[in-house]
């Protein structure tokens, strides 16, 4: 793309690009999931591939989507508090990758807001016709907030302590994406690109030996020079308000407030090895705005860039790393 700004990983596999084989076999699969969209487009795929995809993404709504009545984490929800409820690894592996996002960023990631997005309706209750009132907010936030929840990593278990919904929307769709690309791995794919609902991992290389290129998501209404991002063993996620949209102003909500951000952020896009901690610390920065949110990514060494609803930029010292 003329203009654009390229971004390439600072470590790359030599082995990966010394399997370049302009003849190879790709097949692209897609299907939805998640309410939206997946793709995944694979080199030499197995015959057994989009079957392998479906079952993966099919645990895990089964285990944590909230959309989902019959999942583990929808019936953890409606249980009542006081009662320790076994839950399965994945699970596990992403309430402990919550729950060390929400500590560091100082409570702008929480994985237990399920009250406050339904109040602001963004929940599987639907919309709302009215803007909530202080009472409405401060009801809902008192049934909001990970100090609800106790969770014992080694015994796999977690229990409520007091009424408050877990609602993993803004980190499950990043595991989902680091689920499926470890089952193709397992089932010996090498190199393969895959897409759900805007979050990607690439892996490998394509046929011709080139990495796989993936545009940085930019809301349409901002003038920003484009950036290209080799996707070469690297995930990326994107958080923001450009893909829906709200009657009460943004539909990120701030734990913090317990009401809708207006720090002017329209977009966050992190790219690290782990979709599932790019999703959480994008929905984290999204939350922080660019003083607070690029100062977090410095510290934890996130690659990191920042758009605002004005059309201002901010890039992370990781990221720009990797543009230099």
């Amino acid at each position: 793309m003329t203009g654009a700004r390229v971004a390439i990983p600072t470590t790359l596999s030599p082995a990966a690009f010394n399997r370049r084989r302009a003849n190879a076999f790709v097949r692209t699969l897609r299907g939805e999931t998640m309410g939206t969209s997946w793709s995944a487009t694979i080199v030499d795929p197995p015959a057994s591939a989009e079957a392998a995809i479906g079952v993966v993404l099919a645990e895990v709504i089964a285990q944590m989507s909230h959309w989902d009545a019959g999942s583990q984490l929808s019936r953890i929800n409606r249980a009542a508090p006081g009662g320790w409820h076994r839950i399965a690894p994945a699970f596990g592996e992403v309430m402990t990758a919550a729950i060390d996002i929400a500590a560091k960023s100082g409570g702008s990631f929480d994985p237990a807001m399920g009250a406050l997005v339904d109040l602001w309706g963004f929940g599987p209750p639907g919309p709302v016709a009215r803007q909530p009132d202080a009472d409405a907010v401060a009801t809902a936030r008192a049934a909001s907030g990970s100090d609800a929840f106790e969770f014992d990593p080694l015994l796999l278990r977690l229990r409520r302590t007091r009424a408050a919904h877990l609602d993993l929307s803004g980190i499950a769709k990043g595991y989902a994406v680091d689920a499926v690309a470890a089952r193709l791995r397992e089932l010996g794919c090498r190199d393969f690109l895959i897409e759900i609902g805007g979050e990607l991992v690439g892996v490998g290389i394509q046929p011709d030996g080139q990495p796989w290129w993936v545009d940085v998501e930019t809301p349409d209404h901002l003038v920003v020079t484009p950036l290209r991002v080799a996707l070469h063993n690297l995930t990326i996620a994107t958080s923001g308000d450009y893909r829906r949209t709200a009657d009460f102003g943004s539909h990120t909500i701030d734990p913090r407030t317990g009401r809708p951000i207006a720090n002017g952020v329209a977009s966050v896009s992190v790219l690290h090895q782990s979709c599932m901690q790019a999703d959480g610390w994008a929905s984290a920065l999204t939350v922080l705005g660019p003083q607070a949110g690029m100062a977090l990514a410095e510290q934890e060494r996130l690659a990191a860039r920042m758009l605002d609803r004005a059309g201002g930029e901010w890039i992370s010292p990781a990221l720009q790393a990797m543009l230099d």
